[in-house]
């Protein structure tokens, strides 16, 4: 069994040291400029310990939450250990990509000269939508056409980048965006393209409920703009790696 929480001391002891740590966060976020949204990673502005003080920050509103539906979170077994296990599922594992630097990558130099299409995937999406935090999962295929001079990660290496990219709250036509956008600029290939297709728990859990429904974004680029051959190529193969 867990231990209770006292959110109201967890949250106390933040004031007593000067200033909650995610108010604190906020202010190093506003004086570097930068951007703090759903969907952006923080990681370069948090320090030693940050990681684990603001779980438990967050344990402490989660709770607070729980009690203002109406749970006796203090007497019922199921609920007591509820917030500790939220926080840490947010912050800690689906939501992860804030938190966390981009995994390392290794890269190798195109030592043959590739030019031709490489497709990788379907790759396994994870993440939630920013306007519900409710699931959204699918795949995702990669089409990438190197040049002598780009960068060839490992393969493995692409799951990490998109799972990195994907454990925060996101919009899939968003999601799709950052993931071409890092490829891009790791891999600086003559062409990229990006292909997701995935199911939104915010239709089919509540709203209309249609569990039929799934939403297909794209993002092309270079090559794959410029060469409708090229495209149908890496679509025929996207299909042919669905069935």
């Amino acid at each position: 069994m867990g231990a209770v929480i006292d959110s109201q001391a967890v949250i106390a002891q933040g004031q007593q040291e000067g200033i909650p740590l995610s108010q604190a966060i906020r202010q190093r976020l506003r004086s570097a400029g930068v951007r703090f949204h759903a969907n952006d990673n923080v990681a370069a502005h948090l320090r030693e310990g940050d990681v684990d003080r603001l779980q438990d920050e967050v344990a402490g509103h989660i709770e607070n939450a729980l009690r203002a539906l109406v749970i006796d979170v203090d007497n019922d077994h199921n609920t007591r250990d509820t917030a500790r296990r939220v926080a840490k599922m947010f912050v800690k594992e689906v939501f992860a990509g804030r938190y966390e630097p981009a995994p390392a990558i290794t890269e190798f130099p195109n030592i043959g000269q590739l030019n031709e299409l490489t497709l990788i995937g379907p790759l396994r999406v994870r993440s939630a939508c920013s306007h519900h935090l409710c699931p959204i999962m699918g795949h995702a295929w990669i089409g990438v056409l190197p040049n002598a001079h780009s960068n060839l990660p490992g393969l493995s290496k692409y799951a990490r980048l998109l799972n990195w990219v994907m454990a925060r709250p996101q919009i899939q036509e968003e999601a799709v965006k950052q993931i071409a956008d890092l490829l891009e600029e790791k891999i600086t290939p003559d062409g990229l393209a990006v292909v997701m297709e995935a199911d939104h728990f915010c239709m089919h859990w509540r709203g209309t409920k249609d569990d039929g429904a799934r939403m297909v974004s794209r993002v092309m680029r270079g090559r794959f703009l410029e060469d409708p051959s090229l495209r149908r190529e890496f679509l025929a193969l996207m299909a042919s790696r669905s069935r």
